[in-house]
């Protein structure tokens, strides 16, 4: 699942920054599961970050929800231990990769979005940039957690907005 991005790809950037006379900028976000084992780097703009509360999410992650975003597939690339992920298909057309050793959430697979990937926030090394900006499957979160924030909450899917897709 090597990444196509180069140095030089690198170089010339992928978004801008708003940079001095908006010059083109370029940040890597290392990110690496509790063991270390698994490494990776996103070299592109993280976008649609949420919470999830779907069971699904709960169960896999040992928690309330999962703070996830979107990253283009050619954006992430891993560094080491790719070979030691375990995919599960987690609901059809969904496939979370974790750490064989430790058991971190990693990466997630979209069959019908290929060119995507969810990535949970909690694996990243360093700060992404981005909040999240709402609730979803809030219908089914946990009983025992209450949401104590203003952002906005919907009682099923992953509404993806057309600004955070960029």
């Amino acid at each position: 699942m090597q990444a196509p991005f180069t140095r030089a790809s690198i170089r010339a950037g992928h978004h801008r920054d708003g940079g001095r006379d908006g010059a083109i900028c370029m940040r890597l976000l290392n990110g690496s599961c509790q063991c270390q084992t698994v490494t990776f780097q996103i070299a592109g703009r993280i976008t649609d970050a949420m919470y999830c509360h779907c069971s699904i999410c709960r169960k896999l992650h040992g928690t309330a929800f999962r703070a996830r975003a979107i990253v283009k597939a050619s954006d992430f690339r891993f560094l080491s231990g790719e070979d030691i992920l375990t995919f599960y298909q987690s609901s059809p057309g969904v496939e979370r990769g974790f750490c064989r050793i430790c058991g971190s959430p990693i990466v997630t697979r979209f069959m019908r979005n290929p060119a995507h990937l969810g990535v949970p926030l909690g694996p990243l090394d360093d700060d992404p940039g981005i909040r999240a900006t709402r609730h979803v499957h809030v219908a089914s979160k946990a009983p025992w957690f209450t949401i104590g924030d203003d952002l906005e909450q919907f009682a099923e899917g992953a509404v993806i907005r057309r600004d955070d897709r960029r």
